[in-house]
Formats: structure tokens, C-alpha cells, sequence
């Protein structure tokens, strides 16, 4: 039997990149997969890739900053499939500013997606958790930049912080309901997300070419190259699935080895 059969998965930020590795990575396992994204036309192409691959999907348009939104995407679930077994918040958002220009608007629009989103998600599928009874599993996305600095992203490495804290917290304040909670932390990923990244450094000039940031960044990285999404994948699914069953309040890193820690 597969690792994930039967199994219903959610994952928030997985009409596309990393978020939708994961699904089809679960899907293929023979998970039932939930994606929920702001973009609803990316989540509802994201469902009919898994579709066509054999695999079983609904899509939802969320935002994870909006609790009702995060509850329609419980909702959506267990109505499609009648519970949900592992919940990945893995939604996130980044807009690089020099440290000293970093602004109230910039910090709020960071923190806001990457942690009190990761609060809402940690607190909407545990509520469900509990109803069912039968325990499950909440996996986090931190990054490198949650345990190192980087001046061009301030708010993001203090929002993947928080991340881990959160983490952390959800893994003692849930282990009375069998709820475990971890998360891993990419480092550079070849992903539209990154793309994105590489145009908005050159806008406030830490670069000057396209795909200078990442080769830049990439130079640190011990395996000489930056992550694709199938590198990450196979950590979510050892997260996602029994083989993990015994760890709570982990944060694994995924960087290729760019932050020791």
C-alpha cells in the first residue's frame, strides 16, 4: 500500500511551486488532495493536473489571512472527502526592501501571510483534528532565512522565525490530541516564486541581471546548485506520512547545506 492511500491531504499555496510539488508528490502516494491558493484559477488548474495523472483533487480559492477563508478550506474537505488528515501551511509571500527602507506596510503585508496565516491554518485544523478524534498532522514551510539574517529580507526572516516558534508551540499545545507539528525550512528553489525574487532585487538594485540573486545566493550552497521542488517533496511526504509518526516540533532543513545549524 502506498504511503499516503486514502489519506486527505491540505496544502495552502499549492496552485503552483513548492506547494504544488508537494500535492502531486502525496497524490502520487495515493493521497487526497486539497489545494487551496489565493489564485483560484492556479488552484483549480493545479487540481486537474492531478486529476489527469490519476489522482483525486478539489481546488479552493482562499486567503490565509482570513479565518473564515481558512474554515471554508476545512470545510471544502470534508465535504469532499469527508475529513482531513495532514495540513500543510505552506502559503507564503516575500517583498525585499534594504533594511532601512523597510516600511510599516512591508512589514504587516509579510507577517501577516507568513504568520499569522501559519496561526490561523495551525488553529482551524487542529479544531477538526479534535473533532474527529483520531489525531493529525500539521507541517510547516520556515526557510533558511528563519535561522539566518539577511538584510534585503528582514521581515521575511522574522516572519520564518516565527514560523518556528510556531511550530514549536503547536507541538506542545497540541500533543494531548496525537496532533504532531513540524516543519522544513528551503533554501534556494528554483520556483516561480524565486523568479519573482530575482526581478524584485534587481529593482532595488542588489542585483543587476537576471539570475544573478539566485547564482549569487547559490554560491553558498554545500551541494553546488539550488533545490528544484522534487528535492523538497520527498521531505514533505516522510513529514506527511507514518514514517515521521514520533516527531513533533522538528524543523528539518532543506537548504543543500547553505546554514548550518
Amino acid at each position: 500500500m502506498s504511503r499516503m492511500e486514502e489519506r486527505v491531504a491540505i496544502i495552502t499555496g499549492s496552485g503552483s511551486g513548492i506547494g504544488l510539488g508537494i500535492a502531486e508528490a502525496l497524490a502520487a502516494e495515493g493521497a487526497r488532495i486539497v489545494i487551496a491558493d489565493l489564485n483560484g484559477e492556479a488552484a483549480e488548474i493545479a487540481a486537474q493536473k492531478i486529476h489527469a495523472s490519476g489522482g483525486r483533487a478539489v481546488a479552493v480559492q482562499a486567503d490565509v489571512v482570513k479565518r473564515q477563508d481558512v474554515k471554508g478550506i476545512v470545510e471544502a474537505a470534508v465535504t469532499a472527502f469527508g475529513r482531513i488528515d495532514v495540513w500543510f501551511n505552506n502559503a507564503g509571500y516575500n517583498k525585499p526592501l534594504h533594511l532601512l527602507d523597510v516600511t510599516e506596510e512591508n512589514w504587516r503585508s509579510i507577517m501577516e501571510v507568513n504568520g499569522l496565516g501559519t496561526l490561523i491554518g495551525i488553529q482551524e485544523a487542529a479544531k477538526q483534528f479534535i473533532v474527529q478524534g483520531q489525531g493529525g498532522k500539521i507541517i510547516n514551510t520556515s526557510s533558511m532565512a528563519g535561522r539566518q539574517g539577511y538584510p534585503s529580507f528582514a521581515p521575511y526572516c522574522a516572519s520564518k522565525a516565527a514560523v518556528i516558534s510556531l511550530t514549536q508551540a503547536a507541538a506542545r499545545g497540541l500533543a494531548e490530541h496525537d496532533i504532531t507539528c513540524n516543519a522544513f525550512a528551503p533554501g534556494v528553489v528554483d520556483t516561480p516564486l524565486w523568479a519573482k525574487l530575482d526581478q524584485d532585487l534587481m529593482e532595488i538594485g542588489d542585483s543587476s541581471a537576471p539570475g544573478e540573486a539566485m547564482s549569487s545566493f547559490a554560491e553558498g550552497i554545500l551541494r553546488g546548485r539550488p533545490a528544484n521542488v522534487t528535492d523538497i517533496a520527498g521531505t514533505a511526504l516522510f513529514l506527511a506520512s507514518k514514517d515521521s509518526d514520533y516527531m513533533t516540533g522538528q524543523v528539518v532543513m532543506i537548504d543543500g547545506g547553505m546554514v548550518l545549524v
